[in-house]
């Protein structure tokens, strides 16, 4: 065999060792993709099956419940607590309304006792429906309906007038249930003695409605267009009414205007009193 034929056979037996590497190395290749498809696959198959076999209450949990800070009002600049006193709820977004007054003959001749939750404490009012039915009667229905709850005592007084001003749902001091009535019961030498729950009105005779006060001294007011009407006396809790006055209102005018410290109304509930 000469030297040229044994090159050639040489060159022969090494392509031929290079074609089995490369169909080797071409093995290994498509075995590792193959591999890594398979994984693929495999966690794809995993990812759909494993929410099928979680408890519905995972799958879809619940929403969190509403943090208790959201219902409950920032207090104003210069706000503070009193002791003993809870931090205001939000006031109502849509306070109710109702389109007729309430039948007087529903309270004529009756006495009521109320029991105010505040976030002050308890105040208890006593009604007089006898002397001022048509606004007992008011005052009833309102707290039937839960139409102050809640709402802030948005002003008071201390200065020659010394009452604490509640009742009306937007805080305003303009808000009213709907409906108004006139006046009934006013004293005609315009003196309120402490403790005395009576009806704040606008000018209009015509306009009381579901706003009241309560005199924590005695207090003497203008007797122009009838006055203002006493359905009641507070009976326990005026040292609530006058803690909250001690601290008087927000500047500028510290003697009428927003408690310094504020007070609300969670709920109202009335009862008769029986004889």
């Amino acid at each position: 065999m000469t030297k040229q034929q044994e090159h050639a056979r040489a060159r022969r037996r090494k392509e031929a060792r290079r074609g089995t590497q490369q169909v080797i190395s071409e093995s290994a290749k498509d075995k590792r993709l193959f591999g890594a498809i398979l994984a693929v696959i495999l966690v794809v198959a995993a990812a759909i099956a494993i929410p099928h076999f979680l408890p519905d209450s995972d799958a879809a949990p619940a929403a969190a419940p509403t943090p208790a800070a959201a219902t409950t009002a920032a207090l104003e600049e210069g706000q503070r607590l009193a002791a003993g006193c809870e931090q205001p709820p939000t006031l109502q977004t849509t306070p109710k309304t109702f389109a007729t007054v309430p039948d007087k003959k529903t309270a004529a001749g009756r006495t009521f006792v109320a029991t105010v939750t505040t976030t002050c404490g308890d105040l208890t009012f006593e009604l007089d429906g006898t002397k001022a039915p048509q606004t007992v009667a008011s005052f009833v229905f309102l707290a039937e309906r839960g139409y102050w709850a809640p709402s802030p005592c948005h002003r008071v007084t201390s200065a020659g007038i010394f009452v604490l001003q509640c009742g009306d749902p937007t805080g305003t001091g303009s808000g009213d249930p709907g409906y108004g009535f006139g006046v009934e019961n006013a004293p005609k030498d315009g003196v309120y003695p402490a403790g005395t729950l009576a009806m704040a009105r606008t000018s209009d005779p015509n306009s009381n409605g579901g706003q009241f006060f309560i005199t924590y001294k005695k207090t003497t007011l203008p007797t122009k267009g009838g006055g203002y009407t006493i359905f009641g006396t507070v009976t326990d809790g005026l040292d609530i009414v006058k803690k909250i006055a001690s601290h008087k209102a927000l500047p500028p005018n510290q003697n009428d205007g927003t408690p310094v410290s504020p007070i609300s109304i969670l709920s109202v509930k009335v009862t008769e009193k029986k004889a």
